[in-house]
Order: C-alpha cells, then structure tokens, then sequence
C-alpha cells in the first residue's frame, strides 16, 4: 500500500480543484443524418444535443453535435443561413460552414449552420448549447439568460418550431442594433462583430430581404436599455418625442405595407437588455410574456400580407 504525506496531499487537492475550475468552451459544431454518422461523431469526442432538428416536419433524423474544450479557440458567433445570399457574405467573412442540410427530407427551405472564432471586442465565448422544440421550453431558455439563434430550423418544412441556443462564458448585454435591405455589406457587419437575426422581417411580403443585427458586450454601462418599433408616423413621432433613435432602414422595404422602423435607447439606472430576437411564432407570445420577455406587439409587416413577426427582448 502506498501512503501520501501531507504535501503529497496537498498538492494533489489543489491539482484536482484546479482541474475543475478549468472553463471549458464550445470549440466545434457538426450535423449527423444517420446513424453512421453519429457513431463516427461519438467516437471522435463530440457531444450530442438528443433533439431532432426535423422533428415534427418528417425527414431525417438529424442531430446536433458539439466538442467542448479548455484549449483551443472557442467559438464565439452562430449563424443559419436559408438562401445562396446569406451564406456569401458568411463565407466572405470567414465563418465555418457545416455541410449537411438541417431540413432534409423534409421539403423546407436548404438551412445550413456556421460559426466563427471572433477576436473582436464584442466577442464572447460560448460554452453551451442546446435546441428547443416549443414555446414553453424557449421561455425557461430565456430566463435562465440563454441566447436564442433566432431561424426556425424547421423553416418552411412544418412541424415544430425549432431554434438553437447558446449559453455564453460571461453575461453579454446588447449594446448596438441595426438593420440592412440587401446583402452588399453583410460580410464588412459579420467583421464588425455583428450577429443576424436570421429571418426576414418582410417573410412573405415580397420586396427586400430585410434582416436586424445587433452586437454585444460585457459591460453593462454600454448596455441599450429599451428598443420599440414604429408601424406608421403618429409612433414615429412618440418615440422621437420619448428620446429614442431609429435605424434608417424600412423593415418594409419594397413591400406594400407602411414604414416600419426599429428604434432604441440607452438610458442610466435602467436593466440593461440581455438578449434580443425576432419571433416568428407569434403564438407563442402569451408564454414569452409570462416568462418576463418583453414582446412589441407591432407587427413587423404591418399593412401587407406577409408573416405576421414581433421583435422580443430580455431584461
């Protein structure tokens, strides 16, 4: 039998609290379609969230996967992309694309994942993920300051609504949104340190491709405090009126519907804003309210015939 003095002792409790303590990151993403496929994903160190991105909608039995590491570069942005134009300016920006369509089999839309390794200073690193399928889990997800990626990954394909999430390192506030109309400059907003909302605020309404964006920090101090939409000019002149600022771009643009326009502010000894997103499932409002989401219930194709969409946000 071997026996360990005191200092043997000592210095094998402080290894193993320190070995605990280590944080760990999200260091890499995969997809698996069939069984094959997770096997080999199992055997190789990754991790999978048990939750069909198909489910509901038909089609493969697709998982989401992930690695965990404390070394490496962790990864610090997620995004979906549904159509050619998303994923140029993600590629030109330097994401990472997963190869393997999270709709398929199932007839929606193509829908691919990417991620990124930022460095820039509104940069975080994740250290979890998940996947929802329905309104109620969403609302715990929120409360618990979990940050949504807004695409239904069951878009256009039926089924439940699916959305990922992500738990980062340190607490993350939303300090700057804005808005664009075509996709000229996505790759210089990704650089930037910009997220996308990943759905089309004119979804069925024809004109534009409209998407929100929005950037994080750590620091509170810097924190937008309220945001608000307007759906036509008496609105406009109230949250002028109130101190807001707006962004310049028309979320009905090209569409026969009003001007629709994001506003924000920033004011002191006011909760800053934790987490925004874009809901396409307004049924689920009821349950996101009653879970502390604050929801605009202006709809964001107000006058046309488009989805009905509200932006949320979490204080």
């Amino acid at each position: 039998m071997k026996y360990f003095d005191g200092s043997t002792l000592t210095v094998f409790v402080v290894l193993l609290s320190l070995s605990a303590s280590t944080p760990s990151y999200v260091t890499e993403l995969q997809v698996s379609l069939d069984q094959a496929e997770e096997q080999q994903l199992q055997a190789t160190g990754f991790r999978k969230v048990n939750v069909d991105l198909n489910k509901g909608a038909g089609g493969k039995y697709i998982y989401l996967w992930y690695k965990k590491q404390s070394e490496g570069v962790p990864i610090t942005r997620i995004q979906i992309s549904f159509n050619s134009d998303m994923a140029d300016g993600l590629a030109r920006a330097g994401y990472t694309q997963v190869p393997k369509d999270l709709n398929a089999g199932s007839g929606g839309d193509f829908i691919y994942l990417w991620y990124f390794k930022g460095t820039t200073e509104y940069d975080t690193s994740i250290q979890d993920v998940d996947v929802t399928v329905d309104a109620e889990a969403e609302a715990q997800k929120f409360k618990l300051n979990w940050e949504r990626v807004t695409c239904d990954l069951n878009r256009k394909a039926g089924g439940n609504w699916i959305h990922m999430w992500v738990k980062r390192q340190n607490q993350t506030y939303i300090c700057d949104v804005t808005a664009t109309d075509s996709y000229g400059s996505d790759a210089d907003h990704f650089r930037e340190g910009y997220i996308r909302m990943d759905e089309d605020t004119n979804r069925g309404a024809g004109g534009s491709f409209v998407f929100l964006w929005y950037r994080q920090t750590t620091d509170p101090s810097r924190a937008l405090t309220s945001v608000d939409v307007s759906t036509n000019g008496l609105e406009y002149q109230q949250l002028q009126q109130r101190g807001f600022s707006s962004v310049s771009v028309n979320l009905n643009e090209g569409t026969s519907g009003g001007r629709v326009y994001l506003w924000y502010k920033k004011e002191e000894s006011v909760n800053p804003i934790k987490t925004i997103t874009l809901l396409a499932n307004t049924g689920a409002t009821e349950v996101f309210k009653r879970a502390g989401v604050n929801v605009i219930e202006k709809d964001l194709n107000s006058g046309n015939d488009g989805h009905r969409e509200y932006l949320c946000f979490y204080q």
